[in-house]
């Protein structure tokens, strides 16, 4: 299971690796002048935080709503998550105690080991697509830092005004 964690570790680092050496410049005006575009946020460092602990990106880009909530769902599946595997593992043994004494067990125990299997994996399921919705989140936020957001969506073009009264 670790093994797995870190090879999806390495291979989120080196999909969003190719960032780093990405910029931006825009032409300032008509003239050949030009002003080079630093983003104030690095996406892979929003993204690098992300991974390590979960929300932590988040506040790096300074959306500090957002990180309770990414908390909360890791808590919340995580803690179900906890409950099942130890029911799963509570049925198992009744099961093999059941075994030992009848030599052929109860289908009852099996059944809601099963059961309680099931749910397990579906909240490991649910941790692994909030863990990648945080790291999703925190790359699309560093790239949007930067982006301007004017009070007036039109600008300083003119507009026609039309009422009708009845």
């Amino acid at each position: 299971m670790e093994r797995r964690i870190i090879k999806i570790f390495f291979f989120i680092a080196i999909l969003f690796s190719s960032t780093i050496a990405q910029t931006d410049s825009v032409q300032a005006s008509a003239d050949t002048t030009q002003q080079k575009f630093v983003m104030q946020k690095s996406p892979l460092g929003a993204v690098l935080r992300s991974a390590i602990i979960p929300g932590w990106g988040q506040l790096y880009n300074r959306s500090y709503w957002k990180a309770p909530i990414v908390w909360g769902f890791v808590g919340y599946y995580l803690y179900y998550w906890i409950k099942n595997n130890n029911k799963y593992i509570d049925w198992g043994d009744l099961y093999t105690k059941s075994l030992r004494e009848t030599k052929d067990g109860n289908s009852n125990y099996i059944t809601s080991r099963d059961i309680y299997h099931d749910q397990r994996d579906l909240f490991a399921i649910y941790i692994a697509i909030t863990y990648f919705l945080n790291l999703m989140d925190a790359y699309v936020d560093a790239h949007l830092f930067d982006f301007d957001i004017k009070d007036e969506p039109f600008g300083q073009t003119a507009r026609m005004n039309l009422k009708i009264r009845f």
